[in-house]
């Protein structure tokens, strides 16, 4: 049984909102992000970093505090107006390839904690405290978590009847993206929705395990029986039916210290190996690889005697690469911090992986297919881990677009 809760959402105001939101802090480069910040006084970004310019040499609870202070300086100048009423809101993004919509709410701690919302991803303790701090000292967090839920009829029919009216927001986006932004506040409407989630047995969190994790540190800190909003999570619930899955391409420095024909000799135990040479290749199943080497494209197609799996997480692609080769032939055991390893998403260009090797950047890339919800969902059911870097997913949230506040 999941539980859905409405908020007071504190938003920018219609007139502002498309100078106001941002990408996630961590997409921009330095260049672009000095030139948000010097030529657009009311980008969400001076709220999120307002010591850009010495934010190393300031401690991160004061950093925190400036960021809490910065977010009081915008809704005291009304670029930030707070909602009269708890609502929950329809979120609809259209990008040049895709059309994504899903419902902004609050969903449960208490249900994080009994698996009802299912992860299927690894955190980083000292990354989950840093957003815990930021939390508590900033008081509000603006990147939801997106959760995906089973497809459900009787939801997109009221999806789309609310849709059909005029947004609250509606603007479009240097990446070609538009976006709108639909309030509902009528306490019916509301707990009908929230019924309906009631039937619902689990969410998946596709995107946002450290935000999860860090919502949970906050409410077992929270000493203030008055404050429920530490007993929510910010969450874009989705169907699971709209969320988009890309693979995380790998990007190798070197062999091992192998020749290009004992590496291809010590694959070929594994997998059957077909030579492409200059014809971009990639994966159109699973069990499947693409691989770029000295100029050449291979394809490489897992043996069926080899094909023999415990569980879902060793069936997963990115398993068998890392069992089969990362492992034991190029000698990668720590797939987050080894540096002879780098990640490149599906969604960039294959040319992109390709230059890299022919630019001598790295010897070797690997191509993978892309999972699935089925796979991801099968994971967080048994309790099983993704390798790290498995899954680029979208949609990706605006920062400052709807805000909760702690």
């Amino acid at each position: 049984m999941a539980s859905i809760v409405p908020f007071q959402a504190v938003r920018p105001t219609r007139d502002k909102v498309c100078l106001v939101t941002c990408r996630s802090y961590d997409e921009y480069v330095n260049a672009e992000l000095a030139a948000q910040l010097d030529f657009n006084p009311l980008s969400f970004l001076h709220v999120l970093k307002p010591a850009f310019i010495n934010q190393q040499s300031i401690a991160y609870e004061k950093r925190y505090r400036q960021v809490h202070q910065k977010y009081q300086e915008f809704k005291n100048e009304v670029i930030l107006v707070k909602d009269n009423k708890p609502a929950i809101y329809i979120h609809k993004i259209i990008t040049k390839t895709e059309s994504f919509t899903g419902i902004i709410v609050g969903t449960s701690v208490e249900e994080y904690r009994n698996n009802i919302i299912r992860k299927h991803e690894d955190t980083i303790a000292f990354r989950v405290r840093l957003l815990k701090e930021y939390m508590k000292y900033s008081e509000f967090n603006t990147e939801p978590v997106l959760m995906s839920y089973p497809d459900n009829k009787t939801i997109e029919n009221w999806i789309f009847n609310c849709t059909q009216k005029l947004a609250d927001f509606e603007f479009s986006t240097t990446k070609k993206e538009t976006h709108y932004l639909w309030k509902i506040d009528d306490a019916l409407e509301i707990n009908w929705l929230q019924n309906i989630f009631k039937k619902t047995d689990s969410l998946y969190i596709a995107d946002g395990h450290h935000r999860c994790e860090a919502a949970k540190l906050l409410s077992e800190e929270n000493d203030d029986p008055t404050n429920k909003a530490k007993d929510f999570i910010l969450s874009y619930l989705i169907s699971e039916n709209n969320i988009k899955i890309y693979e995380f391409n790998r990007l190798i420095k070197d062999l091992n210290g192998l020749s290009k024909v004992d590496f291809i000799k010590k694959l070929e135990v594994h997998f059957t190996i077909d030579n492409h040479e200059e014809h971009p290749f990639k994966p159109t199943e699973k069990h499947q690889f693409g691989m770029y080497l000295d100029q050449q494209f291979y394809s490489l197609v897992l043996k069926k005697e080899q094909a023999h799996f415990e569980n879902a997480h060793d069936a997963l692609d990115a398993q068998i690469l890392y069992d089969k080769v990362l492992l034991p032939i190029l000698n990668i055991v720590d797939l987050r911090n080894d540096e002879r390893i780098e990640y490149i998403s599906g969604k960039q260009p294959i040319q992109d992986l390709k230059q890299k090797i022919d630019d001598q950047e790295f010897e070797v890339a690997f191509l993978l297919f892309p999972s699935n919800i089925n796979e991801i969902k099968a994971l967080a059911d048994h309790d099983l881990i993704m390798p790290p870097k498995s899954t680029y997913i979208e949609p990706k949230f605006r920062s400052g677009l709807v805000i909760y506040e702690l």
